[in-house]
């Protein structure tokens, strides 16, 4: 259905005309060169709810190296990293256009790369894209401009309801992402997914297998990172897709017998995610790495398990096997190296805090402690208190004062020894002068055994360091 401006249209004209006043420039420079261009799927939608930002998608029936002449003479910038794909970019000012060329994707039965054809008809550009509520246009070069919704995606926006322009098993046939999409538009807006949307997305989970990890792992991204993470993993699990993408999670569905009753894991970390963000304030708003070690934090425990004689369950060392398996699943996800160690690390530190009982470590574990997290320390601090999800309240108080205290111990060490700092209270050439030794092996030894004495002891002062030093050199040379 392509209408005239109504109401829809109009917000959304409202809209761009306040956050985006360009766009009507880059449509008077396409329809001077006689191309029609609209404004298209994601920014239409965000128009309407009255969120549109500076990344603006267009649609024309210009062919991509005629959108690239366009663009180079109206934007300051511009580049082409899509255009085999019908797609040219650029910059002007704040604000951010992709403009593409009409077309159809669609992939073989086992092809990691859409086949693209270029189209000259708006309607079947819109009927391929993959939800309703992004398969609305404003069309903003024939005179007025005209709304197009040719699949209700208006009235599904208002329903709060994804559902796809055409059949999902299409839909999602033309590009197996869909299906992920589905889940994290339901946890960006907070809307409820079609029950045939959902049922075509537990049939057809397995097609996920083709999409390259990449895109997976960006899609995964902007779920983790959505405000309710919870719906769009929860969608994932329940649909199967998460047992081919991250099975890490539905694992943690572990049984619970009769005899052995213990909290559930999976609710538990989902919970613990939504309470890490509840805290993100402390590491200056959203952040990935607290997130992502929130969701992995415990997925150790199903290869852990044990059952007790006389009832209840262990998970020894859950917390070494998590962050190994954190690792190996980053990595299959193609995140970057620095996200991996940092959520791997947290992963291995996360129950570290259960052994300070009500408070009796002495200053050397407070070092190490603080040594062993590094930059993370915050990190640490809030995944920590995040993966306290008992009801009972008493004690639920009593942990977090303890941790309280831990901080402030902490804090306290930070300001007397600069604990951030933490470095042996010699050099290596120090150690080399007083050792009379070479750059070697037995230096690190040597600097290894003072970074041990600094943490146990704390600042030493140099007469002590090489005193101990030169005892801890004549035991090795006996030995």
């Amino acid at each position: 259905m392509t209408s005239a401006l109504g109401a829809a249209g109009e917000l959304a004209i409202r809209s761009l005309i306040e956050k985006a006043p360009m766009a009507s420039s880059l449509a008077d420079a396409f329809k001077s060169a006689g191309y029609r261009l609209a404004l298209v799927g994601g920014p239409v939608r965000d128009a309407i709810l009255g969120r549109l930002g500076n990344d603006l998608d267009f649609t024309t029936n210009a062919l991509p190296h005629e959108t690239k002449k366009i663009l180079q003479s109206w934007a300051e910038s511009v580049w082409e990293t899509g255009i085999v794909f019908g797609t040219v970019a650029g910059k002007r000012g704040d604000t951010t256009v992709e403009v593409t060329t009409y077309r159809t994707d669609s992939y073989g039965e086992e092809s990691r790369k859409p086949a693209v054809e270029f189209g000259d008809s708006i309607e079947v550009d819109l009927s391929r894209r993959d939800f309703t509520i992004n398969a609305m246009a404003l069309e903003l070069t024939q005179g007025a401009p005209v709304f197009i919704d040719p699949h209700n995606g208006l009235s599904d926006l208002a329903k709060k309801i994804i559902r796809t322009p055409s059949t999902p098993e299409d839909s999602f046939s033309d590009d197996p992402l869909r299906i992920m999409r589905a889940a994290r538009f339901a946890s960006q807006l907070d809307f409820a997914i079609a029950d045939e949307v959902l049922l075509a997305m537990k049939n057809m989970s397995g097609r996920i297998s083709i999409i390259s990890a990449e895109r997976v792992r960006d899609e995964l991204t902007k779920i983790v990172m959505s405000p309710k993470p919870r719906t769009g993993i929860t969608i994932l699990v329940e649909t199967g897709v998460a047992a081919l993408i991250l099975p890490e999670i539905p694992k943690l569905q572990l049984e619970i017998d009769e005899h052995h009753h213990h909290k559930d894991v999976y609710e538990h970390t989902l919970t613990v995610l939504e309470q890490a963000i509840a805290h993100e304030n402390r590491l200056g708003g959203e952040n990935l790495v607290i997130r992502l070690a929130a969701l992995m934090h415990d997925v150790g425990k199903p290869k852990t398990r044990a059952l007790i004689a006389g009832g209840g369950v262990s998970f020894h060392h859950h917390e070494v096997v998590g962050a190994r398996l954190t690792k190996e699943r980053l990595k299959a996800l193609r995140f970057d190296g620095n996200t991996i160690d940092d959520v791997s690390t947290l992963v291995a530190l996360h129950l570290r805090f259960h052994g300070y009982g009500d408070g009796e470590w002495t200053d050397s574990a407070v070092r190490r402690y603080v040594r062993d997290a590094g930059e993370l320390l915050t990190h640490l601090h809030v995944l920590t208190r995040a993966d306290c999800t008992t009801r009972n309240k008493r004690k639920a108080d009593a942990l977090a004062r303890t941790y309280l205290s831990l901080e402030e111990r902490i804090e306290v060490l930070m300001e007397q020894e600069e604990l951030s700092k933490i470095r042996p209270d010699l050099d290596g050439e120090e150690v080399m002068r007083l050792l009379q030794l070479k750059p070697s092996r037995a230096v690190g030894d040597a600097m290894d055994f003072l970074l041990e004495l600094r943490l146990e002891n704390g600042p030493m002062g140099a007469e002590k360091a090489e005193a101990e030093l030169l005892k801890w050199w004549a035991a090795r040379k006996q030995n």
